[in-house]
C-alpha cells in the first residue's frame, strides 16, 4: 500500500502543495539532497521512494542500524559508476540517520557534495543535535508532522479498497475502524498492521466485516469507549477534575488514563489542569499553577507519549493539594458587581497624573487628598482609599484558612485593617 506518486500520499499537506520543495524536486526532477525528521510512521521511507520512482532514479537503501563506514562508501561508488555509465542518477536512502557515527556521516559527504547520488536521509531525533554540520547544511531539511485520525482513516480505507490490499474483500465497522485509528497513534504503518491482523481474524471466522470485537481480539487490546466530540468527553473531563477538587489522586489518575488512552488531546487535558490550580486550589497552595503550567509546557515540547508523565505529576500535585475556591469566589464577585453598574469613579489621587493638565484636573495632584506612596509608609502599607466611592465596603477575597492560604488569610486581615483604617 505504499504510495506511488506525491499525489497518493497521505498527510504532509506542507510537502505537497504546489510549489514546495519536495515537489520542486520531484516534478522538476533537480538533484537535491533532503533530511526527511518526523515520527516513525509519517511517510519518510514512502517519500524517498517516490522521489526515485518519479524521477526514474535508481533507489539504493542503506540502514544505519546495520551498515557501516564500508557499505556506506560502496553504494556511494556504485552510484558514481552508474552515473559515469549511464547517467543514470541513484537516490541514496539512508534510514535512521542519527544511529550513524560522525564517521559514517563523513563518508556521506564526497557523494552529496559531488552530486554523485541524491541523499534522503530520515531521522526521528532533532537533526540539529544527532546530524554532522556539513551534512545538514548540504541537506534541505523537511519536517513530516503526525498524521491525524483522519489522515490515518484514510490509509486504512484506501486498504481496504485498493487492489493491493484487500481489494472490497471485507468491510470495516465504524467502530472498529475508530479502535484501529486510536490504537495507530497517527502511525500509518501501524494501522496497516492492525488492519491486516484484524482482517485475517475476521476471514478465519467467516466474517465479511471487521467488527469491534474482531478487531479488539486481533490487536489484543480492548477498546476504550469514548467519544472525543461527544458527553464521554465532557462526561470524563467533568469526573476527572471533581475528582482532583475532591482530592481523590487515584480516581483523577483513572479519568487522566482513559482519556490519554482514547487519544484524547493532551493539550485539552493540561489547560483544564491549568484552570483547576487557579480555580480548586489557589493560594491554598501557590505552587499549583506554576506545576500545571509547567505541565502545560512539557506537553507542548515533549508531546505525547512521554508527556504522560507530566501530565500525571501535575494531577496527583493538584490532587492532593490543599483546596480553596476563595479565588473564584472572589472574582465572580467583582464581576457580578461590574456587571449590576456598581462601577464608580477612579478617585482623583489615583489617576494617571503624567500628562500635561493633569494637575489642573486634580488628579494625583493631593487635592482634595493626596496620593500617599505605599513604599514610603510603615510596613510599606498606605492608608488611603483605593476602590471607587460606591465600593469602599466591598469584600470580594475572603481567603480561607486552608493550606498555605492561612498565613495569606492572617496578613490580609491586617493589610485590609490598616489600608482601610478599620
Amino acid at each position: 500500500m505504499r504510495p506511488r506518486t506525491i499525489d497518493e500520499l497521505v498527510g504532509q499537506q506542507q510537502l505537497r502543495a504546489a510549489g514546495s520543495p519536495l515537489r520542486r524536486l520531484i516534478e522538476g526532477d533537480q538533484s537535491m539532497s533532503l533530511l526527511l525528521w518526523g515520527p516513525p510512521g509519517t511517510g519518510k521511507t514512502t517519500i524517498a521512494a517516490i522521489v526515485s520512482q518519479q524521477t526514474s532514479r535508481r533507489f539504493v537503501e542503506v540502514s544505519a542500524v546495520s551498515a557501516g563506514v564500508k557499505e556506506v562508501r560502496a553504494a556511494i561508488d556504485g552510484a558514481r559508476a552508474e552515473l559515469v555509465r549511464s547517467g543514470q542518477e541513484t537516490v541514496l536512502f539512508v534510514d535512521e540517520v542519527h544511529r550513524f557515527s560522525k564517521a559514517q556521516q563523513d563518508a556521506l559527504l564526497p557523494g552529496v557534495e559531488n552530486r554523485w547520488v541524491t541523499l534522503i536521509a530520515a531521522t526521528t531525533e532533532n537533526p540539529f543535535f544527532s546530524v554532522i554540520s556539513p551534512l545538514l547544511s548540504r541537506s534541505l531539511l523537511l519536517r513530516l508532522q503526525s498524521l491525524t485520525d483522519d489522515d490515518v482513516a484514510e490509509v486504512i480505507d484506501q486498504a481496504l479498497a485498493d487492489e493491493r490490499g484487500l481489494a472490497g474483500e471485507i468491510g470495516l465497522d465504524d467502530d472498529a475502524r475508530a479502535h484501529l485509528v486510536r490504537l495507530a497513534g497517527g502511525d500509518a504503518r501501524r494501522a496497516l498492521t492492525y488492519l491486516e491482523a484484524a482482517s485475517g481474524a475476521a476471514a478465519s471466522t467467516g466474517l465479511d466485516a471487521i467488527d469491534l470485537t474482531t478487531a479488539e481480539t486481533a490487536v489484543d487490546q480492548a477498546a476504550v469507549r469514548y467519544d472525543r466530540q461527544g458527553d464521554q468527553h465532557y462526561d470524563v473531563i467533568s469526573a476527572f477534575i471533581k475528582s482532583i477538587r475532591g482530592s481523590d489522586v487515584d480516581a483523577a489518575l483513572h479519568y487522566l488514563a482513559r482519556m490519554i488512552e482514547a487519544g484524547e488531546d493532551p493539550r485539552f487535558i493540561a489547560r483544564r489542569l491549568v484552570i483547576s490550580a487557579s480555580e480548586d486550589i489557589g493560594l491554598a497552595d501557590p505552587t499549583a499553577l506554576p506545576t500545571a503550567v509547567a505541565a502545560a509546557q512539557a506537553v507542548q515540547l515533549i508531546g505525547m507519549p512521554e508527556a504522560r508523565l507530566n501530565l500525571a505529576q501535575a494531577t496527583i500535585a493538584l490532587a492532593v493539594a490543599a483546596k480553596s475556591n476563595a479565588v473564584i469566589t472572589a472574582i465572580d464577585a467583582a464581576q457580578a458587581d461590574v456587571r449590576a453598574g456598581k462601577i464608580g469613579n477612579v478617585p482623583p489621587h489615583l489617576r494617571d497624573g503624567h500628562y500635561a493638565g493633569a494637575a489642573q484636573l486634580g488628579h494625583n495632584s493631593g487635592a482634595p487628598k493626596p496620593y500617599v506612596y505605599s513604599h514610603d509608609a510603615p510596613y510599606g502599607i498606605a492608608e488611603q482609599q483605593y476602590a471607587p466611592d460606591e465600593l469602599t465596603d466591598a469584600t470580594y477575597y475572603r481567603p480561607t484558612a486552608l493550606g498555605a492560604e492561612a498565613a495569606v488569610k492572617e496578613r490580609w486581615e491586617r493589610v485590609r485593617r490598616i489600608v482601610r483604617g478599620s
